[in-house]
C-alpha cells in the first residue's frame, strides 16, 4: 500500500518555499519537488528522488537555476555503498545510504523511516551524501538522529542541533530554524 502526499514547507532558512509530491510505499519513497529561495542568493531548485527498498537512496536528480546560470546534478547510489555524481565516483561518501539535499526537509524522511525513529527509542549515526544548495556540491556529512518521543527526533550535525517534529508517515512537520510545513496532514 502506498500513500501519496503533496507537502509545502515555508523554508525559513532560505527565505523561500518548497513543495514535494511524494509517494511512500513499502520501504520506498519516490518524490519530485520544487523550491525557491533567496538565501544565499535567489534560486530555483527542481528535484527527483527515488529510493530502493528500505528507503535507501537510489538516485537524486537536481536542477538549480540562479543568476550564475543553470546547474544539474545526477547523484546515484549503486546499492552497495558506492556513489557517483554525474558519472564520476565519490569516494568521500562511500558507505552512505542516503542523500541529504540542503534546505530540503523531505530528505530527513529516509533515515527516520528506516529505523522507526519517529516512533521508537533509539539513536543512529549516519554518513550522508549532502548536497549544497544552490551550487549542488556533494560533501560527506556526519549526522545523528535521536528519538525524543512520539513524532519527535533530534537532528545533530557538527555543532548544529534541532528537535524535529514528524507526522505518522515520517514526514517533517516542523524543523526549527529550517522549515515549517504549511499544508495540513
Amino acid at each position: 500500500m502506498s500513500t501519496s502526499r503533496v507537502i509545502t514547507w515555508d523554508v525559513t532558512a532560505s527565505r523561500g518555499y518548497e513543495t514535494s509530491w511524494a509517494e511512500l510505499g513499502e520501504g520506498v519513497l519516490r518524490a519530485r519537488g520544487r523550491a525557491v529561495g533567496t538565501v544565499p542568493e535567489p534560486y530555483w531548485i527542481s528535484y527527483e528522488l527515488d529510493t530502493a527498498g528500505d528507503w535507501v537512496t537510489r538516485r537524486l536528480y537536481v536542477t538549480a537555476e540562479s543568476a550564475s546560470g543553470t546547474r544539474t546534478l545526477d547523484l546515484r547510489h549503486d546499492g552497495s555503498g558506492g556513489w557517483t555524481a554525474d558519472g564520476e565516483p565519490l569516494a568521500e561518501v562511500r558507505g552512505a545510504l542516503d542523500c541529504d539535499l540542503g534546505l530540503c526537509p523531505l530528505t530527513n524522511t529516509m533515515p527516520v523511516l528506516r529505523h522507526g525513529l519517529h516512533r521508537a527509542p533509539g539513536e543512529r549515526e549516519f554518513l550522508m551524501a549532502w548536497v549544497s544548495v544552490p551550487d549542488l556540491t556533494v560533501r560527506p556529512s556526519r549526522q545523528t538522529y535521536t528519538h525524543l518521543g512520539p513524532g519527535r527526533v533530534r537532528y545533530a550535525s557538527g555543532d548544529f542541533r534541532s528537535d524535529l517534529e514528524f507526522d505518522e508517515d515520517g514526514c517533517v512537520v516542523d524543523y526549527p530554524h529550517l522549515a515549517m510545513r504549511l499544508t495540513p496532514r
